[in-house]
């Protein structure tokens, strides 16, 4: 038999173990779809992990050695198939062959042909994909001018409205990103690179150097984590943030969520505190950003709004209405979930097709409203904004007075090399997501604020936060997923704040469009398939449209504890001190997230689901996903928060933070809406409009 891209006498054993985690039938086994060529392209990106396979073929091929019998019959027997590393193997083996072609390990697409699924929607898309791009108004490091009006740190949501609305006004503006801006083709295909993923390789989203560490403590214990692991809490590094691939719901907070201490108190162990604004100061900019970046969605179930959405609703299939009917019997209210996607044509971009790939990806056609395509768009068209790619803001520069006065930029030159310089502005405006801007902020201590810009009260980086969430999987015995995207149609926010002993609560939301890969590991984690073997094989092959899983997001209590700091000793790729992440997830959290799972358990089985199981439980270290929040806390007191109501930065008037970072609590729901809503109401006051 021939080797394989560098496995030399290896190939046999492995070939037969890749084939025991997924056997031929109807359709190819693993190695005939390209399992090997799969490995051995994974580990060209993760050699680190080339010991952990050498030393599971070698005891594989030990046991069946020494009993003399073939690979397949001695293994199934043996304990090897017990333990981790024949787990993480088989995981590995099974995520090539579910996942795009193009990774190797699914030629041909014969799983998706065996589970009927593609990434197309229902006939076809209706045009060629991906749309042309407008191209973004860039500037080069040698290009950049000595001074700007305005500088804006970071792409994203809270970033992208400061850039529209301060260029808008006739101020001069630059944005610093600290990723790239990849093309729609490269953020449309990929099913084990994106950031929704966590299949150990780095997300093509950013951060793609592998050198960019974060320390997380979990007690006693410090790890220097690598964007690809778990605990390092990704969250899109590239032009238009977390918005370029996100699943773009766009929930407003209720006026209770503004107002969580009076109504709860302040749990033991917590910093639960209220918001220094309330609903009615922010529900004219909810109103804004739904109509500017256009939402799609349903007037019914949210009393507290004042205007109804752009647009209506996009599609939704069977499952909508087979768990509408559910929540109907057990007297629950539901409402469609909005979206920030177009559901017909609007503002030159398509509407949305229907595909079955959305979360996580960026859109072929332009349908899901981005910071990329409405806000930043807008700002390069007014001729006086334009974005610096892949550099990092160093540190806040102030001048004699104490008064910022420029940022330090570090990148690297396509030969590699690393450039610095500093570069001069009126006005400063952050808005890197709350990890790193809290690690801006820290990272520019200077002699007037040793322990950081906007740190005198030991605020900067406290109440790190996200969403813990809960939920379960449900298979049923008919078909119950037609695979029409993006899939979120359908909420109950019934146990939002009706949670008895429970402070907060949650909604519940039906998922996304399933990805095979995904499916599997929901499936095997779930116990509700064998994680190899035929019976997984045909597991996935029945039960891909006939699986439905209902989460929701957990309105989390504070906790001064979880917070970042610098790490001293560790540095990024361009030497800059990292984010250190320390913190729990406190137990209130914890108790929510265990009603809201089994209120989900309770929804798929009275909507008919035959096999159910719980999906919760929440990894060490503090919450900090893909929604973090809280680092630099609005208040109206500078002695218990970072920026004022109106997001500028206790003692500078001229330094706002404009992302999730600010928030005082980060709702029960996901908080994008929030991000651009009160970006366009600190924004409108700075620029005057």
């Amino acid at each position: 038999m021939a080797t394989i891209d560098g496995f030399g006498d290896q190939t046999v054993w492995l070939e037969a173990m890749v084939d025991l985690v997924i056997p031929a039938d109807d359709f190819p086994s693993a190695s005939r779809a390209g399992a090997l060529a799969f490995l051995a392209s994974y580990l060209g990106e993760r050699p680190d992990l080339r010991s952990r396979l050498d030393r599971l073929i070698s005891s594989c091929a030990t046991t069946a050695l020494e009993v003399g019998s073939e690979l397949s019959a001695v293994i199934v027997d043996s304990t090897i198939v017990d333990s981790e590393d024949w787990r993480w193997f088989a995981e590995l083996v099974s995520a090539g062959y579910y996942s795009d072609p193009a990774q190797g390990g699914n030629a041909d697409a014969a799983s998706w042909r065996m589970v009927d699924w593609s990434p197309a929607p229902a006939g076809g898309w209706p045009q060629e994909i991906p749309v042309p791009e407008p191209p973004p108004r860039t500037v080069q490091v040698g290009q950049l001018r000595d001074r700007y009006d305005a500088i804006v740190i970071g792409s994203g949501p809270g970033g992208g409205v400061a850039a529209c609305l301060l260029a808008g006004s006739g101020r001069r503006v630059l944005v610093v990103e600290a990723g790239g801006w990849p093309a729609t083709a490269e953020l449309a295909i990929d099913q084990l690179r994106n950031p929704r993923s966590d299949w150990g390789l780095l997300p093509l989203t950013g951060p793609t150097n592998g050198a960019d560490l974060r320390v997380l403590e979990v007690g006693p214990d410090q790890r220097r984590l690598r964007s690809y692991e778990p605990g390092w809490n990704n969250n899109a590094v590239t032009a238009g943030g977390g918005s370029r691939v996100y699943g773009a719901q766009a929930w407003r907070f209720e006026p209770r969520d503004f107002a969580m201490a009076s109504i709860y108190g302040v749990p033991d162990g917590s910093a639960l505190a209220d918001w220094p604004i309330s609903y009615d100061d922010l529900e004219p900019y909810y109103s804004q950003a739904e109509q500017e970046l256009g939402v799609s969605g349903s007037r019914l179930g949210e009393r507290f709004r004042r205007s109804h959405f752009p647009m209506p609703p996009v599609r939704s299939g069977p499952r909508h209405e087979l768990l509408r009917a559910a929540a109907e019997k057990l007297g629950w209210t539901t409402v469609r979930v909005p979206l920030l996607v177009n559901s017909r044509e609007r503002d030159g971009r398509a509407g949305c097709p229907g595909c079955r790939m959305c979360v996580g990806f960026a859109c072929p056609v332009d349908a899901k409203a981005g910071s990329q395509n409405t806000v930043l768009r807008r700002a390069f068209a007014t001729g006086r904004a334009e974005i610096l790619l892949d550099t990092r803001a160093e540190r806040l520069v102030v001048d004699y007075r104490g008064r910022v006065s420029e940022v330090a930029l570090v990148g690297r030159l396509a030969d590699g090399r690393v450039w610095r310089r500093s570069v001069a502005a009126k006005e400063f405006v952050v808005a890197g997501g709350a990890i790193e801007s809290a690690r801006l902020l820290l990272n520019s201590a200077h002699d007037g604020e040793p322990a950081g810009i906007g740190n005198g009260a030991d605020q900067v980086g406290r109440h790190l936060q996200g969403h813990v969430y809960g939920g379960a999987v449900g298979i049923f015995d008919d078909e119950v997923e037609d695979l029409v995207g993006p899939g979120p149609s359908l909420a109950t926010h019934d146990f939002r704040h009706q949670m008895p002993g429970i402070v907060g609560g949650g909604i519940l939301v039906d998922e996304f469009v399933p990805l095979p890969a995904n499916v599997y590991r929901m499936l095997t984690e779930a116990g509700l398939i064998p994680r190899w073997g035929l019976a997984s094989k045909q597991g996935m092959r029945r039960l891909l449209r006939r699986v439905l899983r209902v989460m929701g997001p957990i309105q989390e209590v504070t906790s001064a504890e979880s917070r970042v700091r610098v790490d001293p000793h560790t540095y990024d790729a361009l030497g800059v001190p990292v984010a250190r992440l320390s913190g729990t997830v406190h137990a209130n959290d914890l108790a929510a997230q265990s009603v809201i799972a089994a209120k989900a358990y309770e929804w798929l089985v009275t909507a008919g689901a035959t096999r159910t199981a719980l999906l919760e439980g929440a990894a060490p270290g503090p919450s900090a996903g893909q929604h973090q929040a809280g680092t630099c806390r609005m208040g109206d007191d500078p002695r218990r928060s970072v920026v004022d109501p109106w997001c500028r930065v206790w003692g500078h008037d001229n330094l706002w933070v404009t992302d999730a970072s600010v928030h005082v609590t980060n709702g029960a729901a996901n908080p994008v809406l929030t991000v651009f809503a009160n970006s366009y109401r600190a924004m409108s006051r700075l620029a005057g409009t």
